[in-house]
């Protein structure tokens, strides 16, 4: 019981954080900040991937069990994404602009803490013949 409670706070701590993005966003797309200070239309479309997997991770933590491929999802797309960053990283830094390995470590973490708190598969119960 304890470990459901923990991952349902999980959770929604998770899900609220992917969530968060919308505030940045909004003004991102509001002020055309990708067109005119970054000159990139990736960002925004980068930041978007957040916000269906807060509201996924938030309706999970309803009832995890049932959700355990839209957790499992959920860690392996934090764990990729840290991946990338990672690699990006190392590359800033081999031609010499430095770049915080914090929110690798972040994505990281977060994707290994929903992989561990992944609820188990449920056993398939065999039907009894007469």
């Amino acid at each position: 019981m304890k470990r459901e409670l923990l991952t349902r706070i999980v959770l929604v701590i998770v899900g609220l954080l992917n969530l968060a993005v919308i505030y940045p966003l909004t003004l991102d797309l509001w002020h055309s900040n990708w067109l005119l200070e970054h000159q990139s239309e990736v960002m925004p479309m980068f930041m978007s991937f957040f916000i269906p997997i807060g509201v996924s991770l938030l309706v999970a933590a309803m009832r995890p069990s049932e959700y355990r491929s839209m957790i499992a999802l959920a860690a392996w797309w934090h764990i990729s994404h840290g991946t990338v960053m990672a690699i990006q990283t190392v590359e800033a830094w081999t031609h010499g602009v430095h770049r915080n390995f914090l929110d690798v470590i972040v994505f990281l973490v977060v994707g290994g803490v929903l992989l561990a708190l992944l609820p188990a598969k449920r056993k398939e119960v065999k039907p009894v013949h007469a």
